[in-house]
Formats: structure tokens, sequence, C-alpha cells
């Protein structure tokens, strides 16, 4: 590359989209890299136990991630650079890069009287007029709607400004195409990990107090009997009444970038997770499952609102433990057992419940579990075909660590 001379250590601050993008591309260049980011998570967009695979491998190839803290000078020294951090540590660089977001540069539309929302974005109606009807508006500066409740919101990304220019041009010459919105589909690689988002996530969910359902699912991206399936995190985020789903994420190898396509086109036409039961998708062992994981995100999730698989998240079972509520089962075989597992869990493999009722007691809640999340299912329906109180934690053991690994750091 053509890096200057001289810089062996840079800082990144932002580990959103494009600070992540530094860093990769740092990493390849052999420069040691510190990542600041305010949050207490990288990747802000994503809800924070699904950036999990990210964090641990940007840590495993050497790059020192700093949450939870921000930038308050930088100061020459010797070697170049002496970052100075709010905290009050300091790190050596002799490059410093900001990735810290987008404001909207209005200046020129707030000297034309025009209106501007909160966050500065200009106001436009949906034919993307602003509130000057001869000036039309678009792209990273303009704040517009989301689609999954029609709130203002501001989307600095290509595809839409690439779409709201068409439809601008369009109007201006007499047209009257709308513009339907923004649900903030994104995509990330790095470091051989895809990360994706569309539609609404837990913080933004719990912002509008909005009531909400979610499920976490572990599928290899094609048959797993196929050589090459790689392993993948699916999350969708639902209404609990109506099914609506509201947002979906994902992270890990090949196939996420598809599934969030799918899963985006199905928040767009105002679709539910039964209505992900039944989408055919097309299928070969090379490219995908019979039940793909689109399906199974539906069929999970169809379980959780029709009460026939009961689940828990990883986060609420870490209160319960706390609050020792719950006798936690571990279905999994006695190898996978002693290798790791959740805090006190009793363990009694799934092909062994049926002979092993007796030692349960039935006035006692239980939480199953297995790596991913089937077995526990299996186990949840023969503890409550059998009258007991059981929810499957939502994701496996696999969630479990992401969780954790989060609250760890």
């Amino acid at each position: 590359g053509n890096l200057q001379e001289g810089v062996h250590q840079a800082v990144v601050v932002g580990a959103g989209f494009i600070g992540l993008e530094l860093v990769e591309n740092l990493l390849e260049l052999g420069v040691e890299t510190t990542l600041v980011e305010l949050q207490n998570q990288i990747l802000p967009p994503l809800d924070r136990e699904l950036t999990s695979p990210l964090l641990q491998e940007l840590r495993r190839r050497g790059v020192k991630v700093i949450l939870g803290d921000a930038v308050s000078a930088f100061e020459s020294s010797p070697d170049g650079l002496s970052v100075q951090l709010k905290s009050g540590g300091s790190l050596p660089a002799q490059m410093a890069i900001l990735g810290i977001g987008v404001r909207s540069e209005n200046q020129l539309a707030v000297a034309a009287g025009l209106s501007v929302g909160p966050r500065g974005g200009i106001q436009v109606d949906e034919f993307l007029r602003t509130s000057d009807p001869d000036v039309f508006a678009v792209g990273d500066a303009i704040e517009t709607r989301e689609v999954v409740f029609g709130q203002p919101t501001q989307v600095p990304l290509a595809g839409p400004a690439n779409r709201q220019g068409r439809i601008a041009a369009e109007n201006a010459l007499g047209g009257t195409q709308k513009f339907r919105g923004v649900q903030c589909t994104a995509i990330l690689g790095c470091c051989g990990i895809t990360a994706a988002v569309t539609g609404m996530g837990e913080k933004l969910l719990q912002q509008r107090g909005v009531d909400y359902r979610t499920v976490t699912i572990h599928p290899q991206h094609h048959a797993g009997y196929y050589p090459g399936a790689e392993q993948m995190t699916l999350k969708a985020l639902f209404e609990p009444q109506s099914g609506r789903l509201l947002g979906a994420q994902g992270t890990g190898g090949a196939g996420v970038d598809k599934r969030i396509d799918v899963l985006a086109v199905a928040i767009q036409a105002g679709m539910t997770i039964y209505d992900l039961e039944q989408m055919e998708l097309a299928y070969a062992p090379q490219f995908g499952s019979a039940k793909d994981p689109v399906n199974m995100l539906g069929f999970v999730a169809a379980g959780l609102l029709c009460g026939d698989h009961p689940q828990i998240r990883a986060q609420e079972l870490s209160e319960y433990l706390s609050a020792n509520q719950s006798v936690v089962l571990d279905v999994r075989t006695p190898h996978e057992f002693d290798q790791a597992h959740v805090p006190n869990a009793i363990n009694i493999p799934v092909d062994e419940l049926r002979d092993r009722l007796s030692e349960l007691s039935r006035g006692t809640s239980f939480v199953t579990y297995c790596q991913v999340g089937m077995r526990g299912y299996l186990a949840t329906r023969i503890l409550l075909q059998a009258g007991f109180d059981v929810r499957n934690l939502s994701g496996g053991f696999r969630s479990w660590q992401q969780y954790t690994y989060q609250e760890s750091t």
C-alpha cells in the first residue's frame, strides 16, 4: 500500500462499519492497531451479543479493542502522536483516523430557509420535496422515515441515496413517485467474518417502548453433509401478537448476506414469522438446506409464539442464575459438558432423558440447553409432555458463550 513511511502504530476511533474496514486494512499492512469505541460494543447497529465473533477475531489478530471510552485530545510526541483517552490513559501512534459517524452538511439548506430536523437532516416529504416545493433533497443529508414504524430517521447508506436520486429527478420533472423509506439494511465483511443487519434492533425497540420477542439460531449456510458448510448466527425480532418481523441480524461466514437480503424483503413486505416458515427458497446441497436458515428462524419463532417451544434468552438465564430461580439442564453429551457448560448445570443427555425423569423435581422450573438449540428443543418437548415447567435456551450454549463473552470484556 501507500501507507506513510514510519507508521507502525495506529489508533482508529469509532468501531462502526467505516472504523472496522479501516482496522482490517491496517492489519493487512502490518500496522499495530488500537480501536477505540465510546459505546460498550463494536458495530453499534447490531445487538451486542451478535458482535462477539468479530470482537473475538479482532483480538485474536492482535487488535487492542477499547470499549466504553473516548478520545479527548491528540498531542504531539517524539514518536508522532499521543492519543489521550477520556479515562485518563494514552495511546502511542503515528496515525489516528476518525470513523465516528456522519453529520449532515446542511449549511446551504439552512441559509435557504429549508426545514431541518433535530439532528440537522433536511426534512423532505414522501416525494423527496423539501419545505420549499421547488427544491428536492436526497442522500445522507436528508431526514427520511424508517419503514417499520414510519418514524423520522437519518441513514447514511449508498443504496437509499442512489434510489432517492432517481426518484427526485423524476419528480423534479413532474413525476409523482414516492420514496418508500429506509430500513437500515447494511453489511460488513471484516477479518473473514460477515456481519449484517436490517430493520430494528433491540436498542431501538427498547427506546421506542415496543413490546417484542426474539429468537436466535446457529445454522450452517448449506447442508452439513456437503463439504465446506460454515456456521452463522441469525437473530429475528418480531411482534408477539401478530408475529410481524421487525428486524433481523446475522454474523458468520458464507451465506449471511443471502439470508439478510431475504429477511430485508420480508420486512419491506410486512411479512410475519409465519411467512418465513413457508418461504420457498432455492435449494441444492451446495447452496442451502432443505430447511433453509430463514425457514428455521420462522419455525423457532412460531414455536415460541404458539407455546409449543417456550424459550429463554441468554441474558434472562443469567438473571435467573443470579436469583437461583431455575434448575439448568444440559442435554448434550458428557464430553461436551466436560469441555464447558453453564454454571451449576446438571448434565442429562437428551437420549437418556425419558429414562431419568424420576431424577427431576416436579415443583421445579427447568431451563434446558444443548449446543445450538435443537436437542434442547427435543428435551423441552419431552419435559412439557411429562408435565414439567420448562423453557429452552434460545440458540443454546453458543448463544450463552456469545452473551457471556461480552459481559466478561
